[in-house]
């Protein structure tokens, strides 16, 4: 579901593909709901080794993030950081991923390629990066952590299944059209840069 308050855009799970039709690269959205921590490994078991997730995120949000967990009594635990991974160390298995999962956020760190631009064209998700620098702020947005799966796997790489309110801001890199923020900002700032080294050389010509 797609909510406007306080100006601000609110994505809430279950999203659908219908929800994420207005959103646009370079927009800023938070979340509420369903977020899973979910990294290299997490990809892997899933799209190499054919594994179901333990955790469904179908219509959820997922964040390439290896956070740092503090255990509680009766098996509980309280999320104490969790800053984002680099999104582009999971490019060549997101379209799998997101074929076999139906998610339909994915947050991270950074840029994706071909293969997550494919998938959000035509699964309809969309790929947002968090500031980093914040993973303690982004730690006090997570209100609850609903469970842990793959706990063989360790802290980082663990499924931390969170409910999470206005996490963000989130800012969408690439969205469901498959355009991709990243990559249209390299063509835009491409042609300043020649722009800018032209001018330049014609005041500076005469050093050799």
């Amino acid at each position: 579901m797609l909510t406007i308050k306080d100006g601000k855009k609110i994505l809430t799970t279950p999203v659908s593909a219908e929800d994420l039709k207005d959103i646009h690269i370079g927009d800023v959205v938070y979340l509420n709901g369903d977020l899973t921590t979910c990294r290299d490994v997490a990809h892997r078991r899933l799209v190499e080794e054919g594994r179901p997730l333990p955790v469904d995120v179908k219509d959820a949000a997922i964040f390439h993030a290896g956070p740092i967990i503090r255990p509680l009594e009766d098996d509980k635990f309280e999320m104490v950081s969790v800053g984002p991974t680099t999104s582009m160390r999971m490019e060549k298995f997101e379209y799998e991923f997101v074929q076999k999962s139906g998610v339909r956020v994915i947050v991270g760190k950074g840029g994706m390629g071909p293969n997550t631009e494919r998938a959000c064209k035509e699964f309809g998700a969309i790929h947002c990066v968090f500031p980093a620098g914040n993973a303690v702020v982004a730690a006090t947005e997570v209100e609850e952590i609903v469970e842990a799966q793959w706990r063989d796997l360790g802290m980082p790489e663990t499924l931390w299944h969170c409910h999470v309110n206005e996490f963000g801001p989130l800012i969408v890199s690439i969205d469901a059209e498959g355009r991709n923020l990243f990559e249209e900002n390299k063509v835009i700032f491409n042609q300043r840069k020649d722009k800018a080294v032209e001018e330049i050389c014609k005041h500076v010509g005469f050093i050799k």
